[in-house]
């Protein structure tokens, strides 16, 4: 009994630890229930701001006419145990915009440029087949076709890229990484960017813009804050992969002259004078200036205007002319050549400036299409 007595205080001790840690945490959680509780009352807010309300109306105006396009390829493998080779589908997601009522729908080449099927979803979730009317790899530009009606088709309302300004309002709609019909807004952050298409070549007059653009937003619209098409969201710069606030869109002014011509033809004619050059590397080692006329094409503009051709003879090579300049930009290779006739419509007359026989002359020629 001594050995029990001798404990009393101790074990009274833990009793009133015990009842206070009681206290303390199980009882205050029961006492807190308040069953008369009801949800707070909603406070007042002015009317949504200017921008905010032209913002909503942008997209409401504008996002029947997005559409998501899936691209389906065929990827072939090799069994090495069977022998046998399979095919297996890998789907691709872009976006694009309806052009016109008879269903024709505009995106990126490379969206849909591995593709055997393409698939177009309209705003209303309805998908249709679609079929390619033309394309132009060197713009990154495709116009496909789809057979929905007249009635479920929104075409998107044409802007202008000529007169836009840096810092600027722009919107972007699309599909990122397939979250269809999202709206991301940023400015204008640059103009005259120009970037390499998938075919390497320049596409100048480049819109830059700090619009949030990802994966899938490839072939949608970037519009300006009265919702008119400016460009075509076609590529990002991220060492990520992801949005970096660099994405780049094809001005308006290049898809309105484009997508005419592949609906009309089915692909883009590009500029030509009707002539033939020595390779460059030839003219590099003879160290002569400009761009030497090989042949010139029997009946072209360019036999029109007098240009001369190379003609080799015994004993050598007698030189045609050159060209060192278009409308009085300087060319030093094909390649600026070719960049310079770019800028220019089938059928538009430009200057070209020759050396020939050392003397420097001017012609006008008619450009053609090839």
């Amino acid at each position: 009994m001594r050995f029990f007595r001798s404990f009393r205080p101790l074990t009274l001790l833990l009793l009133v630890a015990a009842c206070y840690l009681l206290y303390y945490t199980v009882q205050p959680a029961v006492w807190r229930l308040d069953r008369t509780a009801e949800p707070r009352p909603v406070t007042p807010r002015s009317e949504l701001g200017a921008d905010e309300q032209n913002t909503i109306s942008v997209f409401k105006e504008v996002s029947p006419s997005v559409v998501y396009i899936t691209s389906i390829a065929v990827e072939r493998q090799f069994d090495l145990f069977s022998l046998n080779v399979y095919e297996i589908p890998r789907e691709g997601a872009g976006s694009g915009f309806i052009w016109d009522k008879q269903g024709r729908i505009v995106t990126n080449f490379h969206v849909i440029s591995d593709a055997s099927r393409i698939k177009v979803t309209l705003a209303d979730h309805t998908t249709w087949k679609a079929s390619l009317v033309g394309t132009a790899p060197d713009r990154d530009l495709a116009v496909l076709q789809i057979a929905a009606p007249a009635d479920k088709l929104r075409p998107i309302m044409v802007g202008e890229s000529e007169n836009l300004q840096v810092g600027q309002k722009v919107f972007a709609i699309g599909n990122p990484f397939g979250f269809d019909q999202t709206l991301t807004t940023g400015i204008v952050s640059a103009l005259g960017r120009e970037m390499q298409s998938v075919t390497k070549r320049a596409i100048r007059n480049m819109i830059q813009t700090d619009a949030a653009i990802n994966p899938g937003n490839s072939g949608g619209p970037l519009l300006d804050s009265a919702g008119r098409l400016i460009g075509v969201n076609t590529m990002i710069y991220s060492p990520s992969g992801g949005s970096a606030g660099v994405g780049f869109a094809v001005p308006v002014h290049e898809i309105n002259r484009v997508v005419p011509q592949l609906i009309r033809r089915g692909k883009l004619l590009r500029p030509s004078l009707g002539l033939s050059f020595v390779n460059q590397r030839i003219t590099r080692e003879l160290d002569l200036q400009g761009v030497l006329v090989r042949d010139v094409e029997s009946g072209s503009s360019a036999e029109k205007a007098g240009i001369r051709g190379s003609k080799q003879v015994r004993g050598g090579l007698i030189l045609g002319d050159r060209i060192i300049a278009v409308n009085g930009v300087r060319v030093e290779d094909y390649k600026q050549l070719q960049d310079e006739l770019d800028k220019h419509e089938v059928g538009e007359t430009v200057t070209l400036t020759l050396l020939r026989e050392n003397a420097q002359t001017e012609v006008n020629v008619a450009l053609e299409g090839m």
